[in-house]
């Protein structure tokens, strides 16, 4: 089963300085076919004004995912994690049993563009964690990089959960794919860019969900940026 959603059917919110796309149900959009994908709770597209972004708040339980596509985004927390999350950036943390931070806009002139990303752990009540790690464009380049799994394979980040996590670039004939194994789903979003996805041609912030489907294939991308989820 190959299901499209396109990116301007996605749950919208406009706080001035904040616009936000919800792939998936969250705070006031609220759509009971849409409430996650597998292990997969949230996909939010954010652009954060210069000056502006999350004041301290707490989460718990969650895989919580920050993948940045422009500008920068400041990020400090409970653990006395403080960093910059630029492009090319993958930061992980585990809530655990419970976690506090905040997130703003690191740049000054200019609009940090970022996607935030839930994941459902395996297991709960665990002590907080963080990681964070870069992937350069040349590791993406025409190819599926995986950029966290629940084991930290190939340098990626680790997260609680049978979930990996893909980043890629594609542009003209480059092509990328993943087999999937028996009883997996694929969850494909486009960061930015167009790309064809199993025949189906897909914009920035359109998705493609999979079940039951033998492979994953990127292909015919212009200016591509695409994230695949292999989940249970």
């Amino acid at each position: 089963m190959i299901e499209i959603r396109k990116g301007e059917d996605r749950g919208y919110a406009d706080h001035g300085w904040l616009r936000s796309y919800h792939s998936f149900s969250f705070a006031d959009y609220h759509d009971p076919e849409h409430m996650g994908f597998g292990h997969l709770r949230v996909i939010n597209e954010d652009r954060i004004q210069p000056g502006t972004g999350f004041g301290t708040h707490g989460h718990r339980d969650m895989e919580i995912i920050s993948y940045v596509l422009e500008g920068a985004l400041a990020h400090k927390d409970s653990m006395g994690n403080g960093s910059a999350i630029v492009p090319g950036d993958v930061q992980r943390m585990s809530a655990g049993k419970g976690v506090m931070h905040s997130e703003f806009n690191h740049t000054q002139d200019g609009v940090t563009h970022f996607l935030q990303i839930w994941i459902e752990p395996n297991v709960t009540g665990i002590a907080p964690g963080y990681e964070q790690k870069h992937f350069d464009a040349a590791s993406k380049r025409g190819r599926l990089r995986l950029v966290a799994s629940p084991d930290g394979r190939e340098g990626s980040v680790k997260i609680h959960q049978d979930a990996y996590v893909y980043a890629a670039l594609l542009d003209g004939a480059e092509r990328a794919s993943r087999k999937l194994a028996p009883g997996r789903r694929a969850y494909v979003q486009v960061a930015r860019g167009k790309v064809t996805v199993n025949g189906n041609p897909l914009d920035a912030g359109d998705a493609l969900k999979a079940v039951d489907a033998p492979e994953i294939v990127l292909e015919k991308g212009e200016g591509a940026e695409v994230l695949l989820f292999d989940l249970v």
